[in-house]
């Protein structure tokens, strides 16, 4: 398949999703290069061995992801739509695919990795169009499973989950991407490090350059 069919099948795919499940995707396409790039430029990629992506939709950043993890690391990808989750583990059998992100912590518990142990988090979940109590029970499966000072790097429409985030991580920043359907903002957390000194605040243009 080429790139731009599929493109078109990912866009089409995303569609269908959101017209059946509106409240879990949160959009009406997929995320563009822009926002990926965003995303991607927040993550140290070289000292990263554990990456996890929440809400994988059509695998725009698991692509990416594929681009640039660091060889050797390791990917976990989840995604609740069962027929994205078919796509996802097709064009990326070097992934482990799950399902729930509400799991986050018994699948890290499989893998022997425990509590702590995540070095990044990329979330493409729409928060804003979640319960309270869903929102409480993702960050609790978040935050157990970074490490200190861990990245989780997020997209979403609206300043709305800025309180949250705050009050969940030790440092946040915001980036607003405006090439996007809708337009975007990319919050970036840390964990509490043990090396107060130390960020993992990323911003690498050059290794995202040829994100497509």
């Amino acid at each position: 398949m080429t790139i731009l069919s599929q493109l078109w099948v990912d866009r089409l795919r995303f569609f269908h999703t959101f017209i059946k499940t509106p409240h879990l995707v949160g959009s009406v396409a997929p995320s563009s290069r822009y926002l990926t790039r965003a995303m991607m430029s927040k993550i140290p990629f070289s000292s990263a061995s554990t990456i996890v992506e929440l809400g994988a939709g059509t695998g725009v950043f698991t692509k990416a992801l594929a681009q640039l993890a660091h060889p050797g690391s390791q990917v976990i990808i989840f995604e609740q739509d069962e027929p994205l989750r078919k796509s996802l583990q097709a064009r990326f059998p070097q992934f482990q695919i799950e399902s729930d992100a509400l799991e986050l912590l018994r699948v890290l518990e499989q893998n022997k990795l425990g509590r702590n142990q995540v070095d990044v988090i990329v979330s493409g979940l729409p928060f804003a169009c979640f319960s309270q109590d869903l929102r409480d029970a993702l960050m609790e499966q978040v935050t157990g499973a970074l490490k200190p000072g861990g990245v989780f790097v997020a997209f979403q429409y609206s300043w709305q989950m800025k309180r949250q985030f705050s009050e969940w991580f030790a440092e946040m920043s915001l980036e607003f991407v405006p090439i996007n359907l809708p337009p975007a903002f990319v919050y970036t957390c840390r964990t509490e490090s043990a090396d107060s000194k130390s960020s993992c605040f990323v911003q690498d243009p050059h290794l995202c350059a040829n994100i497509d």
